[in-house]
């Protein structure tokens, strides 16, 4: 691994890989509740499909790139696809561990058992066959395949299929049927509970046909391919539309991993790799069984609770201290964090916007949107009662296309204006801009946030929200509005940060600052919380204000490229990272500047992407309250000694250990939000 990078810079793609690791260690965490566990296998399976099939694909599309502008984009791509095959291949191994040794045993205790088609008792099979005779069988697609034919069979992206071979000539391969729960509750025996993947009910079924196959060994194979869409001009034509078009190509997309039974023989494995026209690069040994995100909804027959204490969001005091949630917002700044504090003043102020006569214009930006969403429908109802509804929507929203498509439609067919991706940049902003027209006066309120407009994921992920009337904020942002409609071109502003415009430049400028407070002999330090760290630039500027003196702290849930810890390097910059029950996914950054702290919080990590190629909003915090607040939540983070881990210089995920007092940063915040609910 250390021909792949130096001791400047951490390979992005081996650090993410180092990331869904922390997500395993949660897996194995004896704290955890056993389902709590469960889920976690559950999102490490989940997050490595997504790997695959969009930063493996990307990797693979930069091979086939003329030499000198592939040693721009990525360094040794063939060597850092071996690196990624070794360390998803030592992870693979310990999540098999994890699920063998610690899981199932667990779930035994519990007198849950998850046995597969050998070990079903005779009075299972003949409820497995019933199973398969009555829902199964109608619903299956079998096909036979020549094992001579290069390239003869076609498997779709990430369906789950069986395969056995009939003969030296002929393969069978069996589709499992993903409208049917992934696993399958046997009836209660002896005050046990016995559950099986439908995969087994198959395995034994498919051998009690007329046939007499009882000899037919059956594997489990899966695919995942290439997620892009390979849309060749952006710049012409409907944009919309071709992106509409491009979607079922990901059906179809090269293979970036084929995952294989290890019980499949070698002879087979080879006839295997030529019909499906692939090669040992492409195959990863995975388990008898793979899909383990399935086991989101592994079920539990107990009436045992056995996974985590519920934290319901709690409600944000201005639902009961004011009338409506424009009047909140006149009186003072509103702060929300969820999912903590509930997502309901977001929802009733767009609610309240489309049944209040005095309200003339509304503009919002959609990255991903909740399939069901009062929010949206409140939106949609606003342009039907006469509002001048404006929706920017980023159809390039990676697997959400097809639902933001959906929402696009909506508003139109109610009367908004709605404005579909922009060739080459991505508008991941999550800004909404309301205007009301009250006694002669237009009045703006401005809501600008860390995350999306979407009321599940506020559920589940971290995340900060401003609500504010401030003049001059509205009014800068009303100017971004103008830039999306194209009214105009760049938008001046001076408080709030906008990439491509001004972020890169106005962070520069803050961490300078620092630098220059350090040189001075004055305190100086940054603290960052961002999902992912990976511009070269900001980093050499965060190495450069490390070795002025300046105090860097980090919290980076994801991604971290910049190497801590090197003496003439990094050795004032320390890094961690907390891995717990919701998403961490806020993005705040604290600059010191000589004793008058400067806060904001936006959308934008500092990775290429966010402050070159993408529309992005960050806004500074003025409120003095909520600077305090956001300050001792940044603490209670930097405190953290039970989900934090250490990002050191080889990223070996250690788990934070002190003498001080336990401090699990994510509960301890829910506990801080009870004690400020008024």
């Amino acid at each position: 691994m250390a021909s792949l990078y130096n001791t400047k810079y951490y390979h992005r793609d081996l650090s993410w890989l180092r990331f869904n690791h922390r997500v395993l260690q949660e897996a194995s965490d004896v704290k955890n509740p056993l389902y709590e566990r469960i889920k976690f296998l559950a999102i490490f399976s989940s997050n490595l499909d997504e790997f695959f099939r969009v930063r493996v694909s990307d990797i693979r599309q930069i091979k086939n790139i003329e030499k000198p502008l592939r040693k721009k984009l990525i360094t040794k791509p063939n060597k850092v696809l071996k690196e990624i095959k070794h360390q998803v291949h030592l992870q693979q191994e310990e999540f098999g561990r994890i699920f063998k040794t610690e899981i199932i045993p667990q779930l035994k205790k519990e007198c849950i058992h998850l046995i597969d088609h050998t070990q079903f008792s005779s009075t299972q099979k003949l409820v497995a066959q019933n199973y398969f005779e009555d829902t199964l069988k109608a619903k299956l697609n079998i096909e036979h395949y020549s094992t001579k034919d290069k390239n003869s069979i076609f498997v779709r992206n990430e369906a789950l299929y069986l395969t056995a071979f009939e003969n030296e000539d002929t393969l069978k391969i069996v589709e499992i049927p993903k409208e049917e729960p992934r696993f399958f509750v046997f009836p209660k025996q002896n005050g046990n509970y016995y559950i099986t993947f439908i995969d087994d009910v198959l395995k034994y079924s498919l051998k009690q046909t007329p046939k007499k196959e009882e000899n037919l060994n059956f594997y489990s194979i899966k695919i995942s391919r290439d997620a892009e869409l390979y849309i060749e001009d952006e710049f012409s034509g409907n944009l919309m539309e071709k992106i509409k078009k491009s979607l079922p190509k990901r059906n179809t997309g090269q293979a970036t991993r084929v995952l294989m039974d290890p019980a499949i023989p070698k002879k087979f494995q080879e006839l295997l790799k030529n019909a499906l026209d692939v090669n040992n690069t492409d195959i990863i040994e995975g388990g008898v069984y793979h899909n383990f995100k399935d086991f989101f909804a592994f079920p539990n027959p107990t009436n045992k609770d056995l996974s985590i204490k519920e934290l319901p969001p709690l409600e944000h005091p201005m639902l009961s201290n004011y009338d409506t949630v424009f009047e909140a917002i006149e009186a003072k700044d509103q702060l929300l964090h969820y999912p903590y504090q509930s997502f309901e003043p977001i929802i009733q102020l767009v609610e309240e916007a489309a049944v209040d006569p005095t309200v003339t214009k509304l503009k919002i930006t959609i990255y991903r949107a909740a399939e069901k969403s009062r929010l949206n429908d409140a939106i949609a109802l606003a342009a039907k009662k006469g509002v001048e509804v404006t929706v920017f929507i980023e159809v390039k929203a990676r697997f959400d296309e097809n639902n933001n498509l959906k929402w696009g439609a909506i508003f139109e067919d109610n009367g908004a204006n709605v404005i579909y991706s922009y060739p080459d940049i991505k508008v991941h902003s999550k800004i909404l801009l309301i205007e009301r027209n009250v006694e002669d006066e237009t009045k703006r309120y401005a809501y600008i946030a860390t995350g999306n407009f979407n009321e599940k994921t506020a559920t589940l992920y971290v995340d900060f929200g401003l609500m504010t009337a401030h003049k001059k904020i509205t009014k800068e942002l009303n100017k971004l509005f103008l830039v999306l409609d194209r009214t105009i071109i760049v938008p001046k502003t001076k408080r709030l940060l906008v990439s491509p415009f001004t972020t890169r430049v106005k962070f520069a400028e803050m961490v300078n600052n620092e630098i220059e407070a350090a040189n001075e002999g004055k305190e100086a330090y940054i603290i960052l919380k961002m999902n992912s760290l990976e511009d070269k630039d900001m980093i050499k500027l965060l190495y450069r204000a490390s070795n002025a003196g300046v105090k860097v702290r980090l919290l980076i849930r994801g991604i971290c490229s910049l190497v801590p810890g090197i003496k003439g390097q990094s050795e004032h910059i320390t890094v961690t990272s907390v891995v717990d029950r919701f998403l961490e996914h806020g993005r705040v950054y604290i600059f010191g500047n000589v004793g008058e702290e400067l806060i904001y919080i936006g959308s934008a990590d500092w990775m290429k992407r966010n402050l070159s190629h993408r529309i992005e909003v960050v806004t500074p915090i003025y409120d003095e309250d909520h600077k305090k607040t956001i300050r001792e939540l940044i603490d209670i983070q930097l405190a953290d000694n039970v989900k934090a881990r250490i990002i050191d210089s080889e990223q070996k995920n250690k788990f934070v250990e002190n003498d001080q007092p336990k401090v699990r940063s994510q509960i301890a915040t829910y506990e801080y939000f009870e004690n400020h609910t008024s």
